[in-house]
């Protein structure tokens, strides 16, 4: 199953960092979030992502270009033009980079890069927040439904989608939320079948209005209740709260070995 990861936003809420580099390149642990997030996936055998690049998407396409390098010791013989890596480690992933234009919207990068998905289920999520939801969990679970679309909800106090739910985890609306809201929100790390393509309409499709909204009001999306840990990376507080918990040891969203 592929993972379909959203990595072209403007990163505005944290222009500190992002206007150098995109958001899902700002680093914790001196690793890009996005590459925390695609371990954390990799752990549960995850290994296919579909990378939906926009704004200074050759930093993303540099990175695994020359991942060696960010990974390894490596010798250059500049005499005989060649390189050695020593230590060769690297994660088994295959890594699909598609640059979805500078200024679409997250539901047109979808849409942009259904060629690569073909007519599968994918996983999705955004490419600034971890979490230590249970991936299989959550696949049993929108495996266990038969609706086209499953995401995971946290109780976070953010300003993030705002969610009805009923007792049969059946999400009846989908908004946009307010501060003064306390209700369950998106938290991504979503599973979604193929017909979610025929939602999206354009560049100018946002996911999280008019597409995740008709599936509500449908009965088409469910909820996957996470009450662990989630966290995204907005502003400069929030990223120095991940570099925290890293640089403590205790990162719940670290699995990994190594």
């Amino acid at each position: 199953m592929k993972v379909v990861l959203l990595a072209g936003g403007l990163g505005t809420r944290i222009s500190e960092q992002s206007h150098l580099k995109p958001k899902p390149m700002i680093e914790i642990g001196e690793k890009p979030i996005l590459w925390h997030i695609m371990k954390y996936y990799s752990q549960f055998g995850f290994h296919d992502f579909v990378i939906c690049l926009g704004y200074k998407q050759y930093v993303v396409k540099e990175f695994f270009a020359d991942y060696f390098l960010h990974t390894s010791d490596v010798t250059f013989d500049l005499a005989n033009n060649c390189m050695e890596v020593h230590n060769n480690y690297s994660e088994p992933w295959k890594v699909t980079l598609v640059d979805t234009g500078l200024n679409t919207m997250t539901g047109g990068r979808v849409k942009r890069i259904q060629p690569y998905i073909g007519d599968e289920p994918f996983m999705l999520t955004y490419g600034d927040g971890v979490c230590d939801v249970d991936l299989n969990e959550l696949l049993k679970f929108h495996e266990s439904h038969g609706k086209t679309a499953t995401m995971t909800t946290v109780n976070i106090a953010q300003l993030k989608g705002v969610l009805d739910i009923d007792e049969g985890d059946v999400v009846r609306s989908f908004r946009e939320k307010d501060e003064t809201d306390a209700s369950l929100i998106n938290g991504g790390f979503m599973v979604l079948n193929p017909e979610i393509f025929s939602y999206l309409e354009d560049d100018s499709t946002v996911l999280e209005r008019e597409p995740l909204q008709r599936l509500a009001s449908e009965g088409q999306l469910m909820s996957f209740h996470h009450n662990g840990f989630w966290q995204c990376m907005d502003t400069q507080r929030e990223m120095k709260k991940l570099e925290d918990l890293w640089q403590s040891g205790k990162a719940p969203w670290k699995i990994w070995e190594k």
